[in-house]
């Protein structure tokens, strides 16, 4: 079975279970190669439902959860969208895919930020060889802290667990109405992702699934072990 049966096999595995329900993210899933963003070792195992190491201690998540936080997320053509731990560089890959198809007359674009050095060097390079890199900008920096820069965002997706308190910069850098994906909890066990809505003054925060993610580390994160 080649890579592109594998892809249409996880889809249609996603979309039974009711995970992908949304057809712009059914065809971001079919279309973005996930096997280009694992290690060369992993590539038979990319189209399987699992996390995959990707060095340094971190991993590239779950297909399903790549799913769910696209969906929840409401990504749409034109979105300015800012990603807490770019890892493998895929999920920006498939943000950009979102909001940013091609031929797109109004493209949006993904700010992503990673802590490891090393990471963000292979995502850009796979996020080159894949053809993303003109709508996806790797930042190497403390993701609790934001990118002001760009601010504000019409949404952020957070891909490391935060402590229970949100880092503060995050939802100060949300525009009004605009949306924060982001899992939080204890460091190593207990966390929860959660859909966080800006409203004026107002959060609304709405829970939507126990997860396991690798801590956010930063200023507004948890301490490095390192």
């Amino acid at each position: 079975m080649n890579f592109e049966e594998k892809r249409k096999k996880l889809v249609e595995s996603l979309k039974s279970r009711e995970i992908l329900t949304k057809q712009n993210v059914i065809r971001a899933m079919l279309i973005v190669p996930r096997h280009k963003f694992v290690p060369k070792d992993a590539e038979s195992s990319a189209y399987m439902d699992s996390p995959l190491s990707i060095g340094l201690g971190q991993t590239i998540s779950a297909p399903h959860m790549n799913a769910m936080m696209c969906e929840y997320l409401e990504l749409k053509e034109g979105d300015k969208v800012l990603e807490i731990g770019t890892g493998s560089g895929y999920h920006a890959a498939l943000c950009a895919e979102l909001v940013a198809p091609e031929n797109s007359k109004t493209p949006g674009h993904i700010y992503t930020i990673e802590r490891h050095e090393g990471l963000v060097e292979n995502a850009k390079r796979s996020l080159k060889e894949t053809g993303y890199d003109q709508n996806v900008t790797v930042i190497h920096g403390d993701g609790t802290l934001g990118f002001p820069k760009e601010a504000p965002y019409d949404k952020i997706l957070v891909t490391a667990a935060s402590p229970t308190k949100i880092p503060l910069p995050l939802r100060d850098q949300l525009i009004d109405g605009g949306i924060l994906c982001i899992p939080a909890g204890s460091k190593s066990f207990s966390q929860n992702l959660y859909i966080i809505r800006k409203q004026g003054e107002h959060f609304d925060t709405t829970k939507i699934t126990g997860v396991r993610f690798v801590p956010l580390i930063g200023k507004y994160g948890f301490e490095s072990s390192d």
